[in-house]
């Protein structure tokens, strides 16, 4: 056996307590290197939507990074229905419904979910449109008005209107299809003489035989209609996350609304709507007026939400037919919050 002298056992002992030091460290460092690794992965965040002009926020968060530079990954999800969605947000199918907020309070006060409205968004940029034989409102006496579903939202904003020119419960039928997409389908198909009907479906609508007796910002007024909403709990558990998604969100509107972004932004319509070109640039100018379009910021508006809060208790009785205070069923300092890390 070759002879090795203390000094060498001593060295190789030095050198294995060594090596089996930088063999743990090594695994030290690959272990926190890959928990670091987890902990940067982005956040799932699931987001439910009509499909429509309302979204193009959205499309441009996904489109340009936005929601990924937070630590965001936005699954978008679309819905045929109202009431699919409120169910499917109640059931935790996912975390954030955007819609007419008016939906939220459907939650709260039909289903007693404790649901919170946490953004504004837009007026809901809808038109009434009707059959080409319908000469006016009156004229809708003992027609069909087609609706999503008959107690939230624009069904209630069309019973209004209606009613504002005569017409009350029970001189015109509802008939329930779904949202704005199947409502033109089936408006088109001469299932029904009215519907509701937003950008980018409205324009095209009219260019197949159906016209327009006026816009509802016009006819009724301030409304608060897209809006953000969640389970309180949810919003409660996660605020931070919330706070990242809206800040993302308005980053994305920004963007989407400066008028150099306007050829891409009209081209993300067009190729997540299915719309032609031209359609997609005239809506997206729509989207931009005062009153009409999408709200700067995705601000809430208070004056619109009172509007609503009104609207349901007179069409449907609700609060013995006297709106409550909109305390309640919002909150904006998750807003707030996410505006503060964007700056004004």
């Amino acid at each position: 056996m070759k002879y090795r002298s203390p000094q060498y056992a001593m060295g190789s002992g030095w050198l294995a307590r060594w090596g089996l030091a930088l063999v743990v460290g090594w695994g030290l460092t690959l272990t926190l290197g890959l928990a670091g690794a987890r902990a940067a992965e982005p956040a799932v965040l699931r987001v439910n939507v009509f499909p429509g002009a309302q979204n193009l926020a959205l499309l441009s968060g996904l489109a340009k990074g936005f929601f990924e530079k937070r630590g965001l990954k936005v699954e978008l999800q679309f819905t045929p229905n109202s009431d699919l969605q409120r169910s499917g947000l109640a059931e935790g199918k996912f975390e954030i419904a955007m819609a007419a907020v008016d939906n939220a309070l459907a939650m709260v006060e039909m289903a007693g979910k404790d649901v919170v409205i946490v953004t504004g968004g837009d007026s809901g940029m809808n038109e009434l449109l009707v059959q080409p034989e319908i000469k006016s409102v009156a004229d809708l006496r003992g027609k069909t008005l087609l609706v999503d579903a008959p107690n939230t939202a624009y069904a209630l904003l069309a019973k209004k209107i209606l009613l504002m020119n005569g017409l009350k419960a029970g001189d015109y039928a509802v008939k329930p299809v779904g949202g704005t997409a199947i409502r033109v389908k089936a408006l088109l198909a001469k299932e029904g003489e009215a519907a509701m009907i937003n950008i980018p479906f409205s324009i095209d609508a009219k260019r197949q035989n159906t016209k327009s007796l006026g816009r509802a910002a016009d006819m009724f007024g301030a409304y608060q209609a897209t809006g953000a909403f969640v389970m309180r709990p949810w919003a409660q558990a996660n605020g931070p996350l919330l706070e990242r998604f809206i800040a993302a969100y308005v980053e994305s509107l920004r963007w989407a609304m400066r008028p150099e972004n306007r050829a891409e932004a009209a081209g993300l319509l067009a190729s997540r709507l299915k719309i032609s070109q031209d359609v997609a640039e005239q809506t997206y100018d729509m989207l931009k007026e005062p009153k009409f379009g999408l709200q700067t910021d995705a601000k809430f508006d208070l004056d619109g939400f009172k509007a609503v809060l009104a609207l349901r208790a007179e069409i449907e009785g609700q609060w013995g037919g006297k709106p409550p205070a909109p305390d309640r069923y919002i909150d904006m300092s998750y807003y707030e919050r996410a505006m503060s890390q964007l700056g004004r």
